[in-house]
């Protein structure tokens, strides 16, 4: 997908779950902090593929999305083999950065929060501008 072309529409909101798998937790059964971030990351990636789009495709056309800021609010522990949703919204899109919010939930008890702030930079690492069609404020 040329992105001159097309423009994809990127949800304001998506919802996908996961299934904690046993090497995501810890010596005492939960899953490791450090693997929130990493379902922050798998919601990001599929909420720009429920755009059409995928991030392979947006580096190929030079533009990449580094974390600049992570937060993570711990509620409950998850247990191997629990079905996570993750809630992602977009709550701003502009200029050279996206922030992202996250619910995570079990049976709808919160488990974990948090917030993320992606800068788009090039294939150089200059900051550059977010292509019009993933600015929420166009």
């Amino acid at each position: 997908m040329t992105l001159v072309n097309s423009s994809p529409v990127v949800p304001r909101e998506h919802e996908i779950t996961i299934r904690v798998r046993y090497q995501e937790t810890d010596g005492q059964g939960r899953v490791h902090h450090s693997n929130y971030l990493n379902y922050f990351e798998v919601a990001r990636v599929e909420m720009l593929r429920a755009s059409g789009l995928s991030y392979r495709e947006l580096e190929a056309e030079g533009i990449m999305l580094v974390v600049k800021k992570v937060h993570c609010n711990y509620h409950l522990g998850a247990k191997d083999d629990d079905l996570l949703n993750i809630k992602t919204t977009v709550t701003r899109a502009k200029g050279v950065r996206i922030h992202h919010r996250y619910e995570i939930t079990l049976d709808g008890e919160l488990v974990a929060d948090g917030e993320t702030v992606v800068a788009a930079i090039n294939p150089t690492g200059k900051v550059v501008r977010l292509p019009v069609w993933l600015q929420l404020d166009k």
